[in-house]
This record gives structure tokens, sequence and C-alpha cells, in this order.
């Protein structure tokens, strides 16, 4: 009797752990169906807020998506769009979301959305998050938090982090990764290196962190800088002359010099690249072939050059016309950062139209489906918000860069190589100014048997790489190609 009592003792305790071990992610997050997507979803999708602040009122809100291959066993990946000020949502709609959007028909319709054969979800869970509270659909009811920084925001984020595996605990023993771009070159280390004080302070959850990627993203105020003149040059939109004389009047300082004359000659560098779309100098607008017809029939060049910026996405997403973003040469610094708003006084961001992702996320239908609050609560979704103050107060990245792969941490920082917001001239200079030895010379690598870029790979798993023919947001432009060393990085592969 007390062998059979035994028995159902240990089977008790087995059924208990197994619960605990494998209960399921939160039910009221599921998203049942999405409007303007017919088909079936190829994995479990998850959206909704975590309060990080009970007493403030202060919730994240996220999109979370169950890899398309093994959720169980994959890797997960927060993703972090930049600004600051600027959605997640960026990342899913543009770039490697599990959709691809075709423009409503109808005057005030609902885009028709698309399974995308490229999105990050192939071979990742990953989590888009509204950071810092303000931006996109996250909010606080306590208006003060919407003046932060980069200290506050990586807090805040790990807080969400810790909250987050919570609620998905079935995740945790995932290997994690954070990801993300442009402004978010500051976001992902700061976060990185908080959530690795938290690994060895002991804060429970113990997260499985393994590294991280950051693309096209500002680093350091000296080499960011300083990164625009010398690619001015290597792409041929500065004479030799121009050249030489700004090196001779600026001393290799291209961005901050009192000197008259140097001044002068870098109004003349920004004179002559005046008009260029800064996210991609190749072509002023991707996606409409009205504008491509206009610069085939005007400029004598090889159609292959032509094409060398053209994307893969099959669908009109979004145009990026002429026009200046970011200013240039104008790194970002310590102090106040005005968010793109604020800078050109206007909701939209310059150079871009971003008509397909402002109409479905402020759909009544679509914003109940993944549960966000009302616009009451919540406001109206923009790409990028003024709502915001925001503070650079986490100084240079690179010594961040360096004490977490010190720790073996493995980094990725990729390049698209026709960015002039922040040109990977800056990106290559300042990953190999940490000084690492360097394992693995510049070279190329490929995807579909093409050189897509090259690469050179440190010490201490430091890798830079660039991506041939890209803009600012490599997976919008270079889809295919993302995929394979973003899932080459996640597996610990070569690329």
């Amino acid at each position: 009797m007390a062998g059979a009592c035994l028995i159902i003792y240990k089977v008790f305790v087995y059924i208990f752990l197994s619960f605990v071990v494998t209960q399921s992610a939160p039910e009221n997050a599921l998203i049942a169906a999405i409007p303007g997507f017919t088909g079936t979803l190829p994995s479990k999708h998850y959206a909704g807020y975590v309060t990080i602040d009970q007493s403030h009122g202060k919730n994240l809100f996220y999109y979370f998506i169950e890899s398309e291959g093994n959720p169980s066993k994959d890797p997960l990946v927060l993703w972090l769009n930049g600004g600051p000020g600027c959605s997640s949502f960026d990342g899913f709609v543009y770039e490697h979301g599990p959709f691809n959007f075709e423009a409503a028909k109808t005057k005030g319709g609902l885009p028709q959305l698309h399974l995308n054969p490229y999105s990050w979800s192939k071979v990742s869970n990953i989590i888009y998050l509204d950071s810092p509270a303000g931006v996109g659909f996250s909010y606080s009811k306590n208006q003060t938090d919407y003046i932060t920084g980069d200290l506050k925001t990586a807090s805040d984020t790990h807080t969400f982090l810790l909250k987050w595996f919570e609620l998905y605990p079935e995740f945790l023993s995932n290997p994690f990764f954070i990801a993300g771009e442009s402004y978010a070159g500051v976001y992902v280390p700061t976060l990185a290196f908080e959530v690795v004080n938290g690994i060895d302070a002991g804060i429970k959850p113990i997260l499985n962190f393994k590294g991280y990627l950051v693309g096209n993203g500002v680093a350091d105020e000296d080499f960011d800088g300083n990164a625009l003149v010398p690619f001015a040059h290597g792409m041929g939109l500065i004479s030799d002359d121009l050249f030489e004389e700004v090196n001779s009047e600026c001393k290799g300082n291209y961005y901050n010099s009192l000197d008259e004359t140097c001044q002068s000659k870098l109004a003349k560098v920004d004179e002559d690249i005046d008009g260029l779309n800064i996210y991609n100098i190749l072509e002023p607008c991707f996606h409409g072939t009205d504008i491509r017809e206009i610069a085939t029939d005007n400029i004598r060049l090889p159609s292959s050059f032509r094409r060398l910026g053209e994307t893969e996405r099959p669908l009109a997403v979004r145009k990026r016309m002429f026009g200046r973003a970011w200013p240039l040469r104008a790194p970002v610094r310590d102090g106040y950062v005005p968010t793109w708003p604020q800078l050109i006084n206007s909701n939209n961001v310059p150079c871009t139209d971003d008509e397909v992702a402002t109409s479905w996320l402020n759909d009544k239908a679509l914003r109940k489906a993944i549960h966000t609050e009302e616009e009451s609560v919540a406001g109206r979704w923009e790409l990028c918000t003024d709502r915001i103050s925001y503070y650079h107060d986490a100084g240079s990245m690179i010594k961040y860069h360096k004490n977490l792969t010190s720790r073996g941490y493995p980094a990725l920082i990729y390049s698209g190589d026709h960015d002039m917001c922040v040109p990977y001239t800056g990106s290559q200079a300042w990953t190999r100014s940490i000084g690492y030895k360097i394992l693995d010379e510049w070279r190329p690598w490929t995807s579909n048997e093409q050189i897509a870029g090259y690469t050179q790979g440190y010490d201490n798993n430091l890798t830079f790489l660039t991506v041939k023919g890209s803009g600012h947001t490599v997976p919008e432009y270079k889809p295919k190609e993302s995929l394979d060393f973003y899932s080459r990085f996640l597996a610990g592969k070569p690329i």
C-alpha cells in the first residue's frame, strides 16, 4: 500500500512539475485574427501591455510572434527601433515582420496582408517592443514619465523583460538576443549591459542572454560625426580636390570644428550632397515604378547600378524620397536629443511616406484585435512621436560594447553600405578602434551564391558586416540577405 501511495505521489509531482514548466503564455494576449489578413497565421501571435510601474500606470506595449520553426528551442529576440521616439512597429511593418503589406485599394480601407517569406520569425521567436513609454502604443498615466533618457530607458526595458518572462516562463530557457537599429545603437548595448548586470546579481528570473545585433546604429560622437565626409568621398559624391581641402583645413575633425575655413569647406560638402536620399543614396524612391522610369530616362547608368538599391519586397510599402533627415554631420551628443517631429516641427518623418502603417495601426478593429488601449488612453499611433523629451546620458557606446564582448557575449554590428544617415564608415572605424585582434580578415560574404557584402571578424566574437546596396533599414531593402546573416548569427555559424 505504501509503495502504491509513493507511486501515486511521484506521478502527482511529475504532473505538477510538468505543468509548471510548460504552462502556456497568457490566453488573454493571444491574437485570434488580424484585420487585413485572411490566411492562417504560420505561428501563434500575442500582444498586450506589461505594467512596469504600477504607481505611475506606466505600460509598455509588445507584439510577440512565436517562431515558425521550433518555438520551444529557437532563439528569442527583442527588437527595438530607434528615433528616439520611433515605434518598433516600423520593423514589424516595413522590415522583417511576418507580413508584406499591400496598400488599400480604396481610400480609408485597410491594407491587405500577405505572408513575408523573409520574416525573422522564420527562425526565431521575436518581441517587438514600443519603448520608452510614450512611443507607439506604450503610455503612462503620469506625464513625467515622458521625460526620459538612455539610462532610464534601459532600466525600464530590463524591468519589462523580467516581467514579460514571468508571463511567458516557457521561453526562459531559449537563447535570448537583443537587436535594433539606428538610435537603438544606444538602446541595445545599454539594455544588454543592464541584463548582464542583472544576471550577475542573480535577479530572477535569470535570462539566458546570448548576444546582440545592431544595424546602422549610432555609437560615438567622434566616430559618427567624422563618418560622413569619408563616406561621401568614397561614394564619389564629392571631388578629390574638395576632400583634400577638407582634410587640410579640418584636420580630421569634420563635425564640430570652429575654424571658419573648415566650416566653409564642410558647407560645400553639404551643398554637393543636398537633395540625396539620406537613407539610401542610390535612388530617390524604391517602390514606385514612376520614379525609377524618370531616373532611367534622365540618368545614364548601367541597369545593374540602378537596381543595386532595389528592394525584393513584392508590394509597394513605403516611399523614401529626396530630402534631408537627421542633420548631416550632427552626431548624437550628450544632452537633449530632439525626436523627428521636434526636429522638423511636423508629425511626419522626412523622406518617408508611412500611410500604410498609420492607417492599419489606427484602425479600431485592428487595435482591438491586438489588445491596445483606446486612443483616448494610449493616444494615436505614430511612426515617431514628439510626446517624449529624451536625453542622451549614457555617453559613448564603445565602452559598453567593449565590456559586453570582453565578457564573451557575441555582437554583430551590421551596416547597409549606402546609408548616409549613419554611414558604415563610422561603424567600421569604431569597431576597429576597440583594438581586438582580427581573426577573420576583410572578405566578402554571400547569400544565394552572390556577394551580399563584406565582413571582418574580431576576437571576443565581435563582427562587423556590410550589406551591399542597402540603406539605413537593412531588412527593408535586403530582406533575403538579412534573414541569411540573422539566421547564421543566431545559430553561431560563420557568416
